[in-house]
């Protein structure tokens, strides 16, 4: 670490043009840790970017430095060329080049010096000049406060810098109700209010401002779609393409929702199925020590932590679920037996 700390701190001892890349679809912690970081290199002189390969729910927007953020998808060109010419790239919250979808080949061809910042397992080492890693942090906001620290920049660490972090961790760790959430992360909270992060003000901005569509996608979600197979301790709540159109489905509306599943008694492993830009997508959840991060691994192309997963299908909807259902049976004797 104190190694790696110090080759970091001479990358960005002088002035230089600088790139911030998360993964597709960023959530709160893949955008909360980046601004965060942003906000931190801005105050040391430093020339920031910070690209996503695809646009973000619209409760992040408020994030101290969302209006710099330029979307690959969005601005093709202008991206390339930033990403082309730059001295230095971070990639957080992802260990994969395959996560930035097109956005990939440009930055994996980029000369830059590039950093990785990441808590999920498996990153590919190959693809960074120095690589944090560790499998332990709730998530990358985290080890980016860390970071901070180590490289004795905690005084830069100011209300903005201290709101990105606090959002990245809040929301990696379910609202600090995932086994996760350790001591190390609370101090680390802690610290943020301190540094003037308004907790409550936060959690409103993210779980309490829904659109009205939202609320009704939910609601539909939850009388027609939830598929409870008891006799495996599993669920399944699924939405094609059609049905997201149906509620004017915008990006962020669906996150969440397979919680809800899993909040249901009994439940170890649930599974939320939705059709989106022509792929049919996989969030998996589950409690104890039963690790769908290896079932995502396994049959849907994924990958992500014990208790939390992701992956697409290449088959339909429908055809998920009969997939789905036979999983539930393989693994049957392992989630009857796994003790929360």
């Amino acid at each position: 670490m104190q190694e790696k700390i110090k080759l970091l701190k001479a990358l960005i001892s002088e002035k230089k043009n600088i790139v911030i890349i998360v993964h597709r679809g960023p959530d709160g912690d893949a955008m909360g840790s980046a601004l965060g970081l942003y906000n931190v290199l801005v105050q040391l002189g430093h020339i920031v970017t910070v690209i996503t390969p695809n646009d973000y729910a619209s409760f992040l927007y408020w994030l101290p430095g969302n209006e710099k953020v330029i979307v690959f998808t969005e601005e093709k060109e202008k991206a390339k060329q930033i990403t082309t010419d730059t001295d230095l790239i971070f990639l957080l919250d992802f260990g994969q080049i395959g996560r930035l979808d097109d956005y990939g080949d440009i930055v994996q061809n980029s000369t830059a010096k590039k950093v990785m910042i990441d808590h999920h397992q498996e990153p590919d080492e190959h693809i960074s000049d120095i690589l944090f890693s560790d499998v332990t942090a709730c998530s990358t906001a985290q080890i980016v406060f860390e970071i901070i620290k180590e490289l004795g920049y905690k005084n830069l660490i100011n209300k903005d810098v201290a709101e990105c972090l606090y959002t990245g961790i809040m929301t990696d760790t379910g609202s600090f109700k995932y086994s996760s959430t350790t001591e190390r992360t609370h101090h680390i909270i802690a610290e943020l209010i301190g540094k003037g992060a308004e907790n409550s003000k936060i959690h409103d901005l993210v779980y309490d401002n829904f659109s009205e569509n939202r609320v009704k996608l939910l609601g539909y979600c939850l009388n027609q779609k939830l598929q409870i197979f008891k006799e495996n301790k599993a669920a399944i709540i699924s939405l094609n393409a059609e049905e997201l159109k149906q509620f004017k489905f915008k990006k962020g509306d669906t996150e969440g929702i397979v919680n809800y599943a899993l909040s249901i008694e009994d439940i170890i492993f649930a599974v939320f199925i939705a059709e989106k830009e022509g792929l049919v997508k996989l969030s998996l959840r589950s409690k104890g020590n039963f690790k769908v991060n290896e079932i995502a691994k396994k049959y849907f192309s994924g990958g992500g932590h014990k208790n939390a997963a992701g992956g697409i299908s290449d088959i339909s909807v429908n055809d998920t679920i009969e997939k789905l259902k036979e999983i539930f049976n393989e693994y049957k004797t392992q989630l009857l037996n796994t003790k929360l």
